[in-house]
C-alpha cells in the first residue's frame, strides 16, 4: 500500500489540449506543488531556476522553467520551449487527448512519458456542418479532436452543443495537414451540390463538390501521421456521376495514399421515419499485399455496389462482411411535436386550402379518405414541378421524404393533417427534422427555422453513422492495430 502511494504522488498525468498541440505547449495547470516553486517566474523580476527533464524515447534530457508571462506578470501554464516538445510529440505521435506523463526522480529531475490515454478513438471531421458526425461518433466512444467548415451559421448550431473548441472555421482550401492532428479517423461529409440529381451533376472536379480534393490534399500532407481510417459520406448520385467516373477515381485517390476501400449504401428509414439512402466508403490503410474480398462481404451490399465493385478490379478493395440492417421502430406521427390547433406554425385556411388545390387528381383522393376517418392521420409533401405546374405530392406511408436544404420553396417539407371531417397543414419544425435524423432533443435548436431546417437538410443520420461506427469502424481500428502494429486507440 505504501508503495502505491508513493508512485501516485511521484507522477502526474497531462492531458493535450487542442491549443496544446497546435502550439506545440506541455501544460503544467495541473502540476502546482508537484514541481519547485522556484521553478516558476513571477512577478518582482523572479527568475526562475531549471529543472531537468529526461525525455523517454529521445534518450536525451533536456533544461526548462516555467518562464514569466510579459503581459501579466504572472507564470505561465506551459514549459518553456517548442523545439523539444514539437521533437517529443512527434516521436510519440502525440494527438489532441493523448496523456503524457511527468515522474519525479528526484529534487529537480523528472522523466516525461507518453502515459496510457483512457480516450476512445480520435477523429476528426471535415465538412462538419452541424456537428451530427460528431454526436454520433462520441455516442461510440470516439473522441473529437478537430472539425473544420465554412458556414459560421452551422457553426453557430454546432457551437451551441458542443461550443468552438478544436474547430477552424473557414475555407477548407485554407487548411494544411501540419493544423491536423494526428487521429484514428478522418470523416468528410463533402458537398454533394455537383453530384446528386436534383443538382446539376457536373461531377466531383466542379463546383462545391470538387472540395473533395481538399480533403484529400490534407490527408495527403499529413504524411506518416495519416489516419489509419477514413470515412467519405454523400449521396447516392455519386456512384452515377460522369458514369460511375468519379467515384472510381475517387477511390483511386484513396488507394494512391495507401488506403484500401470499401463501399456500401445505407437508408436511414431503418433507424429513423425519413427515406434517405446515402453512400458510404471507407478508406483502409493497406500495408502489405492487395486483399481480395470474399462472397460473404460482397453480398452483404445492394445489387448497385456490387456491380460498381465487380466492375472496377482495377481499385484495390478490402471489403468487410456487414450485419443486417435493423427494422425501425417508430413512424412518422411518433417524431411530430404536439402543437395545439391555434399554434402559429400551422397555417391558415387562405394558405392551406392553396396547398390543397394543388395536389394531383390521385394524392387528393389520397387526403380526403384522411380527412374522413374518425381519428388524425399524417403524411408528408414537397411541391414539385410537373408538365409546367407547381404539384404538390403526398406521402402517408409514415415515412417522411428525404430533409433537403431549402434552396427555393421546394425544399421545405410540408406537413398534412387529416382526420374528423377537417385537416391543417404546416411545415416541419427544426426539432422534427432534428429527430428525422435521429438527433436528441438535448441537442439545442436555437435558431430560426429556415437555418435549422438548412443545417439538417444537410446533414448526417445519426443512428446511422452509429450502426457504422460500432459495426464497422471500431472493429476494424482494432484489426488494424492487432494486425499492422500500429498504435491506436482502443
Amino acid at each position: 500500500m505504501d508503495e502505491m502511494i508513493q508512485v501516485s504522488t511521484a507522477t502526474r498525468r497531462i492531458e493535450v489540449s487542442g491549443g496544446n498541440f497546435r502550439n506545440k505547449h506541455v501544460s503544467v495547470s495541473s502540476l502546482r506543488g508537484f514541481l519547485p516553486a522556484d521553478c516558476y517566474g513571477g512577478r518582482g523580476n523572479r527568475t526562475p531556476k531549471p529543472i531537468t527533464i529526461q525525455l523517454k524515447g529521445l534518450n536525451k534530457a533536456i533544461e526548462t522553467v516555467v518562464p514569466i508571462d510579459g503581459e501579466t506578470g504572472k507564470p505561465r501554464r506551459e514549459f518553456q520551449g517548442r523545439g523539444w516538445v514539437r521533437e517529443f510529440f512527434k516521436k510519440h505521435n502525440i494527438r489532441v487527448g493523448s496523456v503524457l506523463e511527468l515522474e519525479r526522480l528526484g529534487n529537480r529531475e523528472y522523466q516525461l512519458s507518453l502515459g496510457k490515454s483512457t480516450l476512445g478513438p480520435s477523429f476528426s471531421e471535415f465538412f462538419a456542418g452541424i456537428g451530427l458526425v460528431r454526436v454520433a461518433l462520441e455516442r461510440e466512444g470516439f473522441h473529437h479532436v478537430f472539425a473544420n467548415d465554412i458556414d459560421p451559421q452551422k457553426l453557430r448550431m454546432y457551437s451551441a452543443n458542443f461550443g468552438e473548441s478544436d474547430f477552424r472555421l473557414g475555407d477548407i482550401q485554407k487548411v494544411t495537414g501540419d493544423e491536423v492532428p494526428s487521429c484514428d479517423l478522418a470523416t468528410a461529409s463533402f458537398p454533394c451540390t455537383d453530384l446528386s440529381i436534383a443538382g446539376a451533376m457536373n461531377g466531383i472536379h466542379s463546383g462545391e463538390s470538387s472540395m473533395f480534393w481538399e480533403f484529400i490534399r490534407i490527408i495527403e500532407e499529413m504524411g506518416v501521421r495519416r489516419p489509419p481510417l477514413i470515412l467519405l459520406e454523400n449521396v447516392p448520385g455519386f456512384l452515377m456521376s460522369n458514369n460511375g467516373g468519379d467515384l472510381a477515381g475517387a477511390l483511386q485517390a484513396l488507394n494512391g495514399l495507401g488506403y484500401a476501400c470499401d463501399l456500401f449504401q445505407v437508408d436511414a428509414s431503418h433507424f429513423v421515419p425519413q427515406s434517405r439512402l446515402r453512400l458510404f466508403v471507407v478508406g483502409r490503410a493497406s500495408v502489405g499485399t492487395r486483399a481480395n474480398f470474399g462472397e460473404e462481404a460482397l453480398s452483404s451490399r445492394d445489387e448497385t455496389i456490387r456491380h460498381f465493385i465487380i466492375s472496377h478490379p482495377d481499385i484495390d478493395w478490402r471489403l468487410l462482411p456487414l450485419p443486417r440492417l435493423p427494422r425501425r421502430q417508430m413512424a412518422l406521427q411518433n417524431i411530430l411535436e404536439d402543437l395545439p390547433d391555434d399554434h402559429e406554425a400551422w397555417w391558415d385556411r387562405e394558405r392551406a386550402e392553396y396547398f390543397f388545390n394543388q395536389l394531383s387528381p390521385r394524392h387528393l383522393a389520397v387526403a380526403k379518405a384522411m380527412i374522413a376517418q374518425r381519428h388524425y392521420s399524417y403524411g408528408t409533401a414537397f411541391r414539385r414541378v410537373r408538365k409546367g405546374r407547381s404539384m404538390a405530392e403526398l406521402r402517408t406511408d409514415g415515412v417522411a421524404g428525404c430533409l433537403r436544404t431549402p434552396r427555393g420553396g421546394s425544399g421545405r417539407q410540408i406537413l398534412f393533417r387529416g382526420g374528423k371531417g377537417r385537416y391543417a397543414v404546416r411545415l416541419l419544425t427544426g426539432r422534427e427534422c432534428a429527430r428525422l435524423q435521429g438527433v436528441p432533443d438535448s441537442f439545442p435548436v436555437n435558431v430560426p427555422l429556415n437555418q435549422s431546417l438548412f443545417g439538417f437538410g444537410d446533414a448526417v443520420c445519426v443512428p446511422v453513422i452509429e450502426w457504422i461506427a460500432h459495426n464497422y469502424l471500431k472493429p476494424t481500428l482494432t484489426d488494424y492495430a492487432r494486425a499492422e502494429g500500429v498504435p491506436c486507440a482502443k
